[in-house]
């Protein structure tokens, strides 16, 4: 019977293990020993050593591509945890109409990053675009390296409201309200509220969200591709944007997978280092 049960949940975990093995191990594996050596995808692999991470350490773009992945992962995590944590605390508070803002705050989470690219392409458009119509200015947002990467901020932070607005407001609703309620009656403000009970009571599910919001600001892709292309002059080329052009426009896919273990220790180290200012960060962590 044991022998049955085993036999019958190894079937069962059998995809999944599949599909790990295939599509994450072995290629971390393949990439981690690609890194050392140079491939264009045509010719036999060459074993170079350390010599991929000593070009990227000697390339100054390299080191401008990594200021621009940083700035873009502080702001968009700053601005995507404040902005969503504001918004929970004001529809904690049984607004009228507050199930309709939160599913129009969660709806651009859900929609796919091409129509948002396509969407905001039109909006930043420094002839048409409705940002620079209402404004009444003459900016081009997506076209001056001043700007771009502001714009690309705007986008991410926006995507990301919904989410993480609907993390706090879970923990919001499972907070003891009687705390509240006696902060009113001594007198304490909304915002006095905010800064000395909400906050700190709800310092776990910021800890969370500040971690997962920078990890995903580390790997953006997809929005830099759709709008800007890295550009311009560079100004919003990013590590995953630099590992997708070596690897799929240089052909030097030893260099790309360089680029990208460099990512990892990255987003380990600063994963590492929050996690150890947990105890600070985080209210009655002990």
């Amino acid at each position: 019977m044991n022998k049955l049960f085993n036999s019958a949940a190894f079937i069962f975990i059998l995809p999944a293990f599949a599909g790990t093995l295939l599509f994450i191990i072995i290629p971390v594996i393949c990439s981690f020993l690609l890194s050392f050596c140079r491939w264009d995808l045509l010719n036999p692999i060459e074993f170079v050593g350390f010599s991929n991470y000593f070009d990227i350490f000697s390339d100054k773009l390299f080191f401008k591509i990594l200021i621009n992945t940083v700035v873009f992962a502080v702001s968009t995590s700053v601005f995507g945890v404040i902005i969503p944590l504001i918004l929970a605390s004001v529809l904690n508070e049984k607004i009228r109409a507050s199930e309709f803002f939160k599913t129009a705050y969660f709806i651009p989470f859900i929609t796919p990053m091409v129509v948002i690219g396509i969407v905001w392409q039109w909006i930043f458009d420094p002839n048409i675009g409705l940002l620079n119509n209402l404004l009444h200015i003459h900016i081009n947002w997506l076209y001056d390296p001043n700007f771009a990467m502001p714009a690309l901020i705007i986008v991410s932070v926006w995507k990301l409201i919904g989410y993480n607005m609907i993390i706090f407001l879970s923990s919001l609703s499972s907070l003891n309200q009687s705390i509240f309620e006696a902060a009113k009656i001594d007198g304490a403000g909304a915002f006095q509220t905010f800064l000395n009970i909400t906050v700190p009571l709800l310092s776990p599910s910021i800890f969370f969200v500040i971690i997962i919001t920078a990890i995903s600001s580390f790997q953006i892709f997809d929005l830099i591709y759709l709008m800007t292309q890295g550009g311009p002059f560079d100004s919003t080329n990013v590590l995953v944007y630099a590992i997708y052009k070596n690897a799929f426009e240089y052909f030097n896919v030893g260099k790309a997978s360089a680029i990208a273990y460099v990512l990892f220790v990255i987003i380990l180290v600063l994963t590492l280092v929050q996690w150890n200012l947990r105890s600070k960060l985080i209210y009655l962590e002990e």
